[in-house]
């Protein structure tokens, strides 16, 4: 137990359960417990050793515990409420740091602890990766360190210590240590790195006294530099700072000290520096911009493939749990290693046999002539912690399980024998994995065939998806570079995949089965940057919910599942198909054929009911069938049949030839506002009486064609095939329009989204942050556990953020709703009244809106009326003047724990629900972001003026939307935001309504590098 706050009981309640309960409390919430004096000492002090009580670094005493038990489970809390009288003695020692100075407190007063000292120990360790792809983890300095703290210093060379010190003495070892582990203090903050539980770096700030400043240093191994320790390290002090508000990092170095001068330059923050004869000053500004993020987001994405290697790429690896069943899982993996032709050392681990399938086994991991980078688990689930752990020990440097079955225990077991020993690992409950570059030929897994070596690169959950698309890729003849099935995944996962991927040279084509995400505002990154370089495809998996969220407010309801998922994809630039067949189907169009430039597509048939479905689905997809101009026309006619019937669709008969079908493809793709064709088919006794081939009018063309051309055929026995063409390339060929169709228009977004240069968030004025948090945490600290924000309340956050109001006024009685309706009455005099009580969301519904009041008689009529129907509800009403007429809108924003706050947008009013005509994008929104939001509702036309109407204040509207999204993006405690209506007029953007809730959460920094 660490150092601990000695608590002192006494008071007219000195019960033995008093005493028992204080005991239990503490040692509970890592306290020790002492009783200062009462006829119940005896007791306490023999349970005393038990908890690992220390010398008392404070003591407090309170009257009359189990009086009070209720404030005293606050003690998990920063805040200690205290009854009757308490001092705290030592103060100058104790974790309070000295902020009460003997000074009494009264029955109800708070001991308040300062947050970043209360936070400093109790952050949980979290494990990260090294340049070279080893596991460390990083967590705060304990007492318990100070003696590897202290070795750390001693063990470093005397030049080391000099530039660390300034000079060589040995005694800055201890003192260093000394420092490190000390009591936590107010601004002071250390992190260590350790492997293996030994110490290997340690990084430290201390704030100076305006507390926006720190002064940071870093310590390494001997022998451990260049692997990126100091630098994992400040970063995660970085993120621990900016939490705390500090805005700047200050260190001292002598000015030969390249290495540490180095780390800071190359941090991606703003760095200057500044001599001083021998020694240099850096001053690092820790403002998170895009440089950082992207520095950041290079150093993970090095370190993440260095991890990978041993996975994908081993030199060696052993099979545990071979079998001499058949049947067996694990003589099943051995097998299809064995017989796939695997290039490197392959062992089998069995200690009943001596070899399996012409593998030699030997009896134990450890007992291997050589240590296998990877290891392949197919043992029962009781086995698998030890196994792991004996792997650990030997040296794997990574595991695939297909085991299944863990229970909770064993689960943690494995994932902390990974962790341990720095070891990645895939699944368990999984299919396996598979390499096919000839020179490793790795196939891992149980499926029934070998994948076909290939291009496409595909990470499954779902083993089942996993055998279905190695399968279709395999017949397609795309084949695949690496395949992962993720399983559980409780550590490797899709945006480890990605990175691979992105770096390995022979993927260019990403197919994903993701059912859930463990990070996805940091997968949104990955992807939206390999999706530039290649495709990134996406089985949408978990679309439906069993009915909206069970949620009160609009923009809950709205925030469904699926609604989350199209925003990361949609903004990742990531093509989400809706089954395995279709996202096959889209692979084969976007794998063979250019992208369309837009979404305009030709339609070529030999029989019309063929071309009639094939514009169904065009439509339906969200194609344009633009009509051909009067010259292709004329030139078409020239080359067809007669009776041909030239438009789009284009009637080519059952006559045509199979060259007069080639010259009319080939005039159409050349027609400049023609982006696609699908020629749609069928077979006819014409064609097959002259020999003609049709489809060879596509797969005979010469060279390489740009734009796109697909084939339907509806006599195809397969949903899907890839034609050889003459030119070395190949033609998608489908068996219904429907799935050509899609694929064209998956095509057609992403060249779509390839087009527009990546968006930026716009800086705001009229933004005050420090307030905001103010006012956030004011609330919190009268509401500890949060809720709906009072109307004052909530008029002073949007305030913060410049977000546009109606005036409003607060009465309490039916005087103050006709004075404040005297004062806010609008151009025709008429005012509306709003009930509210906490917990009042749809006023409409519960008839708590009174609009359209004019005079003192009716205000005070309808103020009567709220009073008599909400007796012992209602605390008041919000007065406010009548709005002028426009177009009523919903903006609204919720704070997902998994993916963050999604802002969402449509139609407003109390019809919104119903309508559901709303859009969404995760925050924080770039330009583009808000630029789709207000053109993807169906209601959008309205607000670029229809029928000669003007146009509403579209530029106020995206200051709304992107205010909006600032204030989620800055208040992790924001959980909802509902603004409904906002009432769009050309001149300006009001909020009409607006509801926002709070919870005690913290922030979590999502791209802070960290393993799952």
């Amino acid at each position: 137990m660490e150092r601990p706050l000695v608590v002192g009981v006494d008071g007219p309640d000195s019960s033995l359960e008093a005493v028992d309960w204080a005991v239990d409390e503490s040692a509970r919430h890592g306290l020790a417990v002492r009783l200062v004096h009462g006829s119940r000492w005896e007791r306490c002090e023999r349970r005393l050793p038990a908890l690992g009580a220390d010398r008392p670094s404070g003591v407090i005493m309170a009257e009359s515990i189990a009086a009070s038990r209720a404030e005293h489970a606050r003690l998990r809390n920063p805040e200690l409420k205290v009854s009757g009288e308490a001092w705290l003695e030592d103060a100058a020692t104790s974790p309070w740091g000295g902020a009460l100075g003997g000074r009494m407190l009264k029955s109800g007063e708070a001991l308040r602890r300062p947050a970043m000292t209360d936070d400093a120990r109790s952050r949980p360790m979290v494990h990260a990766l090294l340049a070279d792809g080893t596991t460390v983890s990083i967590r705060a300095v304990t007492p318990r360190d100070h003696e590897q703290l202290q070795r750390l210093y001693e063990e470093m060379s005397p030049e080391n210590l000099r530039l660390r010190f300034f000079a060589a003495s040995r005694r800055s070892a201890a003192m260093a240590a000394d420092r490190a582990c000390a009591p936590p203090r107010p601004g002071y903050r250390a992190l260590l790195a350790e492997t293996q539980g030994r110490v290997i770096g340690l990084a430290e700030y201390e704030a100076g006294e305006d507390r926006a400043s720190a002064e940071i240093s870093i310590a390494v191994a001997e022998g451990l530099h260049h692997r990126g320790v100091g630098t994992l390290l400040v970063e995660h002090l970085v993120s621990a700072a900016r939490a705390e508000g500090i805005s700047t990092f200050t260190a001292d170095a002598l000015s030969e000290n390249h290495e540490v001068l180095r780390l800071f330059a190359d941090l991606g923050l703003r760095t200057a520096r500044h001599f001083e004869g021998p020694e240099v000053r850096c001053t690092v500004e820790l403002a998170e911009d895009e440089a950082y993020l992207s520095t950041v987001e290079t150093r993970g994405r090095a370190a993440d493939v260095a991890s990978l290697i041993p996975l994908l790429r081993p030199d060696a690896i052993a099979v545990v749990g071979v079998g001499r069943r058949p049947g067996s899982v694990g003589r099943a993996l051995l097998h299809h290693l064995h017989a796939g032709g695997f290039t490197r050392r392959l062992f089998a681990v069995n200690p009943k046999v001596t070899s399996v399938l012409g593998v030699p086994c030997h009896p134990s991991v450890s007992a291997l002539p050589k240590i296998p980078d990877l290891v392949v688990l197919a043992v029962p689930a009781a086995a698998l912690p030890a196994t792991a752990e004996e792997c650990g020990r030997a040296g794997v440097r990574a595991l695939v399980v297909v085991s299944a079955g863990l229970g909770k225990d064993q689960a943690q077991a494995l994932l902390t024998a990974c962790r341990t020993y720095g070891m990645r690992l895939v699944g368990p409950n999984c299919l396996g994995i598979s390499n096919t570059d000839p020179e490793l030929s790795l196939d891992a897994t149980f499926a029934a065939a070998h994948p076909s070596p290939g291009t496409a690169g595909v990470a499954v959950q779902s083993g089942g998806v996993g055998i279905a698309l190695l399968d279709g890729l395999s017949r397609l003849g795309i084949g695949v570079s690496s395949f992962v099935s993720l399983g559980d995944k409780y550590d490797v996962s899709g945006n480890d995949m990605l990175q691979w991927w992105e770096s390995d040279g022979r993927t260019e084509l990403a197919l994903l089965h993701l059912e859930s995400f463990g990070n996805p505002r940091a997968f949104s990154r990955t992807a939206r940057r390999v999706t530039r370089r290649m495709p990134v495809l996406t089985v949408d998996a978990g679309r439906t919910d069993a009915g909206r969220r069970a949620a009160a407010s609009h923009t809950a309801a709205a925030a469904t599942r699926t609604m989350t998922r199209q925003a990361l994809f949609t903004q990742a630039g990531i093509t989400a198909t809706r089954s395995v067949g279709e996202l096959l189907e889209t692979a084969a169009l976007v794998h063979s054929q250019p992208l369309p430039v837009g979404s305009r597509v030709a339609i070529v048939t030999n029989a019309g009911g063929a071309g009639v479905l094939a514009a169904d689905a065009c439509a339906e997809a969200g194609l344009d069938l633009p009509p051909l101009t009067p010259e292709t026309m004329d030139a078409l006619l020239a080359v067809l049949p007669d009776g041909a019937a030239v438009g789009n669709p284009l009637d080519a008969t059952a006559a045509v030839t199979e060259e007069q079908l080639r010259e009319c493809v080939d005039r159409i793709r050349r027609h400049p506002g023609i982006d696609a064709v699908l020629l749609a088919l069928v077979p006819t006794a014409v064609a097959e009486a002259t020999g003609d081939d049709l489809i060879r009018a596509l797969t005979d063309a010469p060279g390489p064609q740009a734009r796109p051309v697909v084939a339907v055929r509806l006599e195809q026995d397969l949903p899907v095939r890839l034609l050889p063409a003459t030119n070395g390339g190949t033609i998608p060929s489908y068996a219904e329009p429907g799935a050509a169709a899609r694929a064209l228009a998956h095509a057609a977004r992403r060249s779509a989204w390839l087009s527009r240069p990546a968006g930026t968030i716009p800086t705001l004025v009229r933004v005050d942050t420090v307030r905001a948090h103010a006012v956030a945490e004011t609330y919190l600290t009268a509401h500890a556990d949060g809720g709906w924000l009072d109307p004052s309340t909530c008029a002073e956050l949007l305030a913060c953020y410049g977000i546009p109001q109606l005036p409003w006024a607060w009465a309490e009685t039916e005087d103050d709703a006709a004075i404040a309706a005297k004062r806010l009455r609008g151009a025709d005099g008429r005012v509306v009244l709003k009930a509210h009580w906490p917990g009042l969301l749809h006023k409409s519904e519960q008839r708590a809106v009174h609009l359209d009041l004019q005079g003192d008689a009716q205000v005070r009529a309808a103020f009567r009326d709220f009073e008599t129907r909400f007796a012992g509800l209602m605390t008041g009403v919000v007065v406010q003047p009548l709005a002028a007429r426009g177009t009523e809108l919903f903006a609204g924003v919720v704070q997902d724990q998994v993916f963050g706050p999604l802002v969402l947008f449509g139609l407003g009013g109390t019809a919104t629900e119903v309508l559901a005509d709303h859009a969404a994008r995760l925050a924080p929104l770039t330009d583009h972001d808000v630029h789709d939001l207000i053109t993807a509702p169906r209601c959008a036309p309205l607000l670029f003026g229809t029928h000669g109407g003007r146009p509403v204040d579209l530029e106020g509207l995206e200051q709304l939307l992107l205010r909006l999204s600032r204030m989620a993006s800055d208040l992790p405690q924001l959980v909802e935001a509902d603004f409904n209506p906002v009432l769009a007029t050309p001149g300006e953007v009001t909020v009409l309504d607006a509801r926002v809730r709070l919870l005690p959460r913290r922030a979590q920094d999502p791209y802070l590098r960290r393993l799952r």
